[in-house]
């Protein structure tokens, strides 16, 4: 079955099968649910998707710290200009890494992947692009023009 929010195992194996020294740029598209949907829940998992992307973002952004990453923009999606309606996305968001290899660290951190079960909650459908990334964890436009 295919993941409207996870790599596939092909996708996970073509990216780390590439360069993986030079700094890349991720882009996350994220849709959330109306109510986030714990496989487990408990009392306490009564969230928004919004609310509970939260609670994983807290800890992806220490785990992003932690291999030299840089969030460098963030912003409510408006509308599809162009494209199916299965593209409208709620919100936009360019994290900057150092490299290929400092991403994949960061996912295999066990803590990292523990709060996952945030993520997969608030989330209805994802796409995380690989883009090529600056040097410096800056927006800028290519080339540095």
């Amino acid at each position: 079955m295919t993941s409207h929010v996870d790599p596939t195992a092909e996708q996970l194996t073509a990216f780390a099968g590439a360069d993986l020294t030079t700094p890349i740029v991720m882009l996350n598209l994220n849709r959330y649910r109306d109510r986030a949907a714990y496989a487990q829940p408990s009392p306490d998992d009564d969230l928004s998707g919004r609310e509970a992307y939260l609670r994983y973002g807290g800890v992806a952004l220490r785990a992003m710290a932690e291999v030299g990453a840089h969030v460098l923009w963030m912003a409510p999606a408006e509308q599809v200009f162009a494209g199916c309606e299965h593209e409208e996305y709620d919100e936009a968001l360019l994290v900057w890494y150092p490299s290929r290899a400092a991403f994949l660290e960061m996912i295999s951190l066990d803590w990292y992947r523990d709060a996952l079960v945030h993520r997969d909650a608030a989330l209805a459908q994802a796409s995380v692009i690989a883009l090529a990334g600056p040097v410096e964890p800056t927006l800028a436009a290519p080339g540095g023009a």
